[in-house]
């Protein structure tokens, strides 16, 4: 059996979307148990066999200050589900609460792997062949050394690893340009790093890729800083929110609209199946000494459920072994170009 801890709690919806989404992930994964971490009162009808309310008396909300949710907060849903990762009582922990929060707290808590200075959110942008292309970071490190993108390439390529059982994925490192020398000196550098990852057999590196790369698939991998990584996201939930407000538009205008709505609505329909966001819900944090997932904060009832089904894959497939697994065979790499950051702790 294998254990995912739940926060209930997180997201713009709470329970409302969380409660649903966790009884059809159990309908559906016989072999799962879910420790579901919020405030009883909010809990108290969920009944399910392989469900267990751990009570939490806090709320970490969407606009909390990173500094209140980890000095204030400490019985927080968000930090109490990672605690039961810490503690051994599951093997994952997902959340769709403030992703600032819930990377402080899951650092904090857990701290990082050895070879790690920054952990990372690693998600999967839809692209053109029908699957998802997994780009890091998308969000936490806005300032990102060549350093930092190599330790990126090599944790999403164990992620990546583990949830397609490609043995060797493509690596993309995000660029003005494919040729070696566009870029500026922090991209020129993580080539450099990339290409002698790649010559030591601890990366199957592409190369660099540019913006549409993602969309196509070109690479399995994309990594860039989390600045860059964070527009490419939300400019592509952008265009999904285009595609499905056109659609709904269409039937509702004049007769000229209509006739081109009508005649364009099945393959519109198709692209917006493609682009759906909900069914590529789920980020990881990758770097961490335990398994946390983070689904969007407006994720609905469809989209968490991809979250946890994401969590619950990686966990099964043993990500974190793998991660160390990559860290450890790329050490002599990362000792000759890393630089240790201190550990977060409370006094600081």
């Amino acid at each position: 059996m294998l254990t995912i801890a739940v926060d209930c709690m997180g997201g713009d919806h709470g329970p409302g979307v969380t409660l649903p989404a966790c009884r059809q992930f159990l309908d559906q994964h016989p072999q799962a148990v879910l420790l579901l971490v919020g405030l009883p009162e909010a809990l108290s009808s969920f009944t399910h066999p392989r469900a267990r309310i751990v009570p939490a008396s806090e709320v970490v909300s969407m606009d909390d200050a990173v500094e209140v949710a980890l000095r204030r907060k400490k019985d927080s849903s968000m930090r109490v589900a990672i605690e039961q990762v810490r503690d051994g009582h599951a093997q994952v922990a997902v959340s769709a609460g403030n992703t600032g929060a819930l990377m402080a707290i899951a650092r904090y808590v857990l701290k990082t792997l050895d070879g790690i200075d920054r952990p990372a959110i690693a998600g999967q942008m839809p692209n053109i062949k029908g699957g998802g292309t997994t780009m890091l970071d998308l969000g936490a490190n806005v300032d990102s050394s060549p350093q930092h993108l190599l330790q990126f390439a090599l944790m999403g390529s164990a992620l990546v690893s583990v949830l397609t059982g490609i043995d060797k994925p493509s690596v993309g490192l995000l660029n003005i340009g494919e040729e070696a020398i566009k870029g500026n000196e922090i991209i020129k550098k993580t080539g450099e790093l990339l290409r002698s990852a790649a010559n030591s057999g601890d990366l199957n590196f592409f190369g660099n890729v540019e913006g549409n790369d993602i969309f196509k698939g070109t690479t399995d991998i994309v990594v860039c800083d989390g600045f860059v990584g964070n527009v490419a996201l939300k400019a592509s939930e952008g265009l999904a929110a285009m595609v499905s407000h056109f659609l709904k538009k269409s039937f509702s205008l004049n007769i000229f609209t209509l006739i081109a709505g009508i005649v364009a609505y099945p393959a519109l329909s198709g692209f917006k199946k493609l682009v759906d966001h909900r069914r590529h819900n789920g980020a990881a944090l990758l770097g961490l000494r335990g398994l946390v997932f983070k689904s969007h904060g407006s994720a609905d009832e469809l989209a968490f459920l991809t979250a946890l089904q994401r969590a619950y894959d990686a966990a099964d497939h043993d990500l974190l072994a793998r991660l160390k697994s990559q860290l450890a065979h790329a050490a002599p790499l990362l000792t000759a170009s890393g630089q240790s950051v201190p550990t977060l702790s409370e006094s600081e």
